[in-house]
């Protein structure tokens, strides 16, 4: 026994705990482990979330941006290969119209109706007159070539050694490759009298239609003033030229269909340039109808207007 009344060998003994005790720290330690696994599994669902948005989102803008380079790849694609096909389409067209235009005017000279300007009276005008005759044959023969029914043109009394040969050539690219007569020659030597009319604002009698057997003479003059050189009144040069050769003459209908419009200048004007009087040919010629082709010629600063449209314009 020690000091303590208690005997040596139940000192040496180990001492034994209660197993309840034991219960209790199991389940303690049982319940801290529960806890940790729980908080542990919440952060990984998290974690997991989380990733998932992000790695959702980067797909999503990574497929946008391939969408983009790739429409932008097909956009630039589609417009090369838009100008590739329009300038094939234009050069193509270009060939077309060219071998059309070609026909048209080769068939014209066969058998279309004849127009021809009469150069007879150039040496009367100045050298700026002229130029401006130059230019309306250019504008003529432009508009012959673009009609669906064309004309077989001359240009008489035209030699080429004439101030207005000349200017023609200078104004006009390509005028020697025109696809029209040209001649020192009269169109008296040219055509029969009895199928000639002669086309002169003078004219008491009015152009009633555009026949294919009719060869219709224009007198190449620009009315910007009158020359004292020539002993005829310029307005009146047409006139007196067919009178004195004995062809039929004849005017546009302008007073049939046309009516004069109030101006501030009341001014009106039935004289026309010769790729003017032209135009009104083609038209009716396509049309029959002078109502459609007069204002084609006869601008609105002549101070002229159809009847119909005028008297549309006095009903309320």
């Amino acid at each position: 026994m020690d000091i303590n009344g208690i005997p040596a060998s139940e000192e040496l003994k180990p001492k034994q705990h209660d197993c309840g005790d034991k219960n209790d720290l199991g389940d303690m330690f049982a319940l801290l482990q529960i806890d940790v696994d729980v908080e542990s599994t919440s952060t990984a669902g998290v974690d997991i979330i989380c990733s998932k948005n992000v790695l959702r989102k980067q797909r999503n803008w990574e497929k946008r941006l391939a969408a983009k380079k790739m429409k932008r790849k097909e956009e630039k694609l589609r417009r090369k290969l838009n100008q590739t096909g329009d300038k094939d389409t234009v050069q193509h067209s270009k060939r077309v119209i060219k071998a059309i235009t070609r026909e048209r005017l080769a068939e014209a000279r066969v058998s279309g109706p004849r127009l021809c300007v009469d150069l007879s009276m150039a040496d009367c005008m100045s050298h700026k007159e002229l130029s401006r005759l130059a230019g309306q044959i250019r504008r003529l023969y432009g508009s012959n070539r673009k009609a669906l029914s064309p004309f077989h043109l001359y240009l008489t009394e035209f030699p080429q050694d004439s101030l207005l040969y000349s200017e023609c050539l200078r104004m006009n690219d390509g005028f020697q490759e025109y696809k029209m007569e040209m001649t020192e020659q009269s169109w008296l030597d040219l055509f029969p009298v009895e199928n000639v009319v002669y086309l002169t604002p003078d004219a008491e009698e009015a152009l009633k239609t555009v026949n294919d057997e009719t060869v219709y003479i224009l007198g190449g003059l620009v009315d910007e003033s009158i020359q004292k050189l020539c002993a005829i009144p310029f307005q009146k040069m047409t006139y007196s030229r067919a009178l004195e050769s004995g062809v039929r003459m004849a005017r546009l209908p302008i007073e049939e269909y046309m009516v004069r419009r109030p101006n501030a200048k009341n001014f009106h004007s039935k004289i026309l340039a010769i790729n003017q009087v032209f135009e009104i040919l083609l038209v009716y010629r396509e049309t029959g109808s002078w109502e459609q082709a007069l204002p084609v010629g006869v601008a609105s600063g002549k101070g002229y207007m159809l009847a119909t449209e005028a008297a549309a314009e006095v009903k309320p």
